[in-house]
């Protein structure tokens, strides 16, 4: 088998920064997290606010630190800088080749989904943002990895997408409607959710997007691992 992880983000229209931070970290143990935080409202504030919860987030798994217990520190340290003031949902998407395990850790009121063939299921179970008290404890989801598995998580500008033209998103049907047609590739489903998203906000998104999948495939290649990044940049 192997891992396969697209992400797909943009701006909120008009807005140059984006507050949804984004970092792959290799694990100490073997594997990789994917850490998604998107801070509250827009603009270079909200990027201080993700970027501040990701650096504590990816240097706590990086000593080997348990993820439920890097986004408590996170979340106590949000607190501590901002007086409860300000608030960020986080993701974290593990794949600890220690323990053999997918551990999804969430503090975020959106859905996260889980696909195993034509079998789509929302994930929705109450979640708090990190800031907002020193209490705050993540929703934690363990999966075996197995093949034909798919994890699609997203940040809050999905669900906001089309809401200010009284035709809001839905994330769900949106993610059936693109496997059934096809079997895409991570960045296929990736693009596509995005894609779909400005397209309902008049290609002027009201809200910075971010969009992570992860797959578990059958392996077809070599040992080589490989990442690619593009980043648009306006001159």
């Amino acid at each position: 088998m192997e891992i396969q992880i697209a992400v797909a983000k943009i701006n909120k229209y008009a807005v140059s920064e984006s507050g949804d931070t984004l970092e792959v970290i290799e694990r100490p143990t073997g594997g990789l997290s994917v850490v998604l935080a998107d801070g509250q409202t827009s603009g270079r504030g909200a990027k201080a606010v993700s970027q501040l919860v990701v650096r504590k987030v990816i240097g706590l798994i990086a000593e080997g630190v348990r993820d439920g217990a890097a986004a408590r520190a996170a979340s106590d340290a949000l607190f501590a800088d901002k007086a409860g003031k300000v608030t960020c949902t986080l993701n974290i998407a593990s794949v600890d080749l220690h323990s053999k395990t997918i551990v999804l850790t969430r503090n975020n009121p959106v859905s996260m989904f889980i696909c195993r063939g034509e079998q789509i299921d929302s994930h929705s179970e109450d979640s708090i943002s990190l800031g907002t008290s020193r209490n705050v404890r993540p929703v934690i989801t363990e999966l075996e990895i197995e093949s034909d598995l798919t994890i699609v998580i997203f940040s809050d500008g999905i669900v906001h997408a089309g809401k200010r033209r009284g035709q809001p998103m839905n994330a769900g049907e949106a993610i059936r409607s693109i496997m059934e047609d096809q079997d895409p590739t991570p960045q296929q489903l990736a693009d596509s959710l995005l894609a779909h998203a400005i397209s309902l906000d008049d290609n002027r998104p009201a809200d910075d997007i971010s969009v992570l999948v992860l797959k578990v495939s059958s392996r077809t290649g070599d040992d080589v691992r490989r990442m690619n990044v593009r980043l648009p940049i306006n001159v």
